[in-house]
C-alpha cells in the first residue's frame, strides 16, 4: 500500500536531510567498521493483471521446444550471506551443488541502492559508503566465480533490484532527480522490506548509471553474463514525471493520457524500457560477446500490464539469450496453468527457458513433495529450473537437510554441462 507524503517547508527539508545523511553515515561507519551491511533479501514484485490492457498477441504454432542446455539453477540471495562471505562455507556450498548435477549460479549484486561487489561506479557516484568484502578479506564475486567453474557450474549475476531502490538509501538522498513518481506526484511504492522508490528508465542519466554498473560486473569478474529480474521495469502508475511528460508530447504529439493505462500510453512507455535493454544487450556482447543475458521476469500478462516490461518482444527481438519465468504458484493447479501458457512455448524455441521455483521462505517452508510435482512437470514440458533460493534448498524446512539433499539428487541423476563463457 502505498503512504502519503508530507512536504515540509525548504528549509525544514534541508536540516532535516541534514540530519538524516549524518545519523545514516555515522550509523554506516560504526556497522561497516567490522562488516557490511546487510541488505534486503527481496521477494518478487506481486503480481498485478491489469486485463483492461490490451497485450499483444502471443499465439503460435504448438511444436515440442527445441533442445538446449538445461538450466538447473538456484539463487543465492543476501539471506545466503554467511555462505558468500565465508570461503570454506562457500566452497563446501558450490561443492554440494555441483554433486547434486545444479549447473547455473545467480549471486545477487545490486541489491537496496548498493553494489554488492567494489565498485567504482558506485564510489564515483558517491552512493555507496562501504565496500563489500568477505570474512578473509577476499572479493567475494571473485571468489565464487573461481570455486564455481572449478566446478563446472556457471555464475550468471544477478541483478536483483533494477530500477528499484530504497527510500532511505544513499541513491535516493544524493540524486533525488533521477527518480520518477505517480500522476499525484507520490514516489514510493510498499514492498514487504519497506518503501522503495523507482529509478526513471526514460532518463539518460540513469541509463547511463545501470549500464556503467553493468559493464562494470561482466568485465571486472570472470563470469558468464548478467541476469536481471522483475525489477528491471516500471509500475504502471509511473512516469508523470517533467522528462517522461516532456519526451512523449514530443514524440506522440499529444498529452500523456491521466489514465495511466491507457493502451498507448503504456505500449510507449514499455517500448522505451525494451529500447534500453536491446542497447545494454548490445553494450554488453561488445564487452563480452559469449555473456548470457538473462531475465527472470513475472509471468508476461502481469509483467507487461503491471510493469511495463515485455519480456516477450525482448525475446522475439533476440535481446535475451535465457528466459527464467517466476512461476510461485503454491498449489499444482495454477502453477501448470502457467507452464502451458503460449509465450514460454514460443521462448523455448528459440532460447534456453525455464520456470522459477520456489523452495520456501524463512517464514513459509515449502515440502519437498510439491517442488518435485513441479520439477517433473517443468522438465515434462522441456523446461528447465531455478530455485529461489539456496537457503530454502535445505535449511529451514520441513525435512531434514539430508533427505531434502537425497531428493534433489534423484530429481537431476546425471550431470547436464552447460558452456562456460571464455
Amino acid at each position: 500500500m502505498k503512504r502519503p507524503l508530507r512536504f515540509l517547508s525548504k528549509s525544514w527539508r534541508q536540516s532535516l536531510q541534514s540530519c538524516f545523511l549524518f545519523c545514516l553515515a555515522a550509523s554506516l561507519t560504526i556497522l561497516l567498521a567490522g562488516q557490511p551491511t546487510k541488505a534486503i533479501a527481496q521477494s518478487p514484485i506481486p503480481e498485478m493483471p491489469l486485463p483492461e490492457v490490451p497485450l499483444p498477441e502471443v499465439s503460435v504454432p504448438q511444436p515440442a521446444p527445441k533442445p538446449h542446455q538445461e538450466i538447473r539453477g538456484v539463487w543465492l540471495t543476501e539471506n545466503d550471506n554467511d555462505i558468500l562471505r565465508d570461503q570454506a562455507k562457500l566452497q563446501d556450498a558450490v561443492g554440494q551443488l555441483a554433486r547434486l548435477n545444479f549447473n547455473t549460479l545467480y549471486p545477487v549484486i545490486w541489491n537496496s541502492g548498493y553494489v554488492l561487489y567494489p565498485s567504482a561506479v558506485a564510489q564515483r557516484h558517491e552512493i555507496q559508503p562501504f565496500v563489500r568484502k568477505g570474512l578473509q578479506g577476499q572479493d567475494i564475486l571473485a571468489d565464487l566465480a573461481t570455486q564455481a567453474h572449478q566446478k563446472g557450474l556457471l555464475v550468471i549475476p544477478w541483478f536483483e533490484f533494477g530500477f528499484m531502490a530504497p527510500a532511505v538509501s544513499e541513491l535516493a538522498a544524493n540524486r533525488p532527480e533521477w527518480f520518477t513518481h505517480r500522476r499525484d506526484g507520490s514516489l514510493t511504492t510498499e514492498i514487504d522490506a519497506g518503501e522503495v522508490m523507482w529509478l526513471n528508465p526514460f532518463l539518460p542519466e540513469v541509463q547511463q548509471f545501470i549500464s556503467d554498473l553493468v559493464l562494470e560486473a561482466v568485465t571486472q569478474y570472470d563470469v558468464d553474463g548478467i541476469q536481471f529480474d522483475d525489477h528491471m521495469s516500471l509500475p504502471v502508475e509511473f512516469g508523470y514525471d517533467r522528462h517522461t511528460l516532456a519526451l512523449y508530447k514530443k514524440e506522440t504529439k499529444k498529452d500523456a493520457p491521466a489514465n495511466a493505462r491507457d493502451p498507448e500510453w503504456v505500449r510507449w512507455r514499455a517500448d522505451k524500457i525494451t529500447a534500453f535493454m536491446a542497447q545494454l544487450n548490445k553494450a554488453v556482447k561488445e564487452r563480452k560477446p559469449n555473456a548470457i543475458f538473462s531475465v527472470s521476469p513475472n509471468p508476461y500478462d502481469s509483467a507487461y500490464s503491471g510493469y511495463l516490461q515485455d519480456w516477450l518482444s525482448w525475446v522475439r527481438k533476440d535481446i535475451v539469450d535465457e528466459l527464467i519465468v517466476q512461476v510461485y504458484r503454491p498449489d499444482m493447479q495454477s502453477f501448470l496453468g502457467q507452464i502451458a501458457r503460449s509465450e514460454l512455448q514460443e521462448a523455448s524455441q528459440k532460447i534456453p527457458t525455464g520456470v522459477g521455483v520456489l523452495t520456501g521462505l524463512r517464514n513459509k517452508p515449502m515440502p519437498m513433495s510439491l517442488i518435485q510435482s513441479k520439477v517433473r512437470a517443468a522438465r515434462d514440458r522441456g523446461l528447465g529450473i531455478s530455485f529461489f533460493y539456496y537457503e530454502s534448498l535445505w535449511e529451514h524446512t520441513p525435512e531434514p537437510a539430508a533427505e531434502r539433499q537425497a531428493n534433489f539428487q534423484a530429481l537431476f541423476q546425471s550431470p547436464v554441462a552447460r558452456a562456460v563463457t571464455e
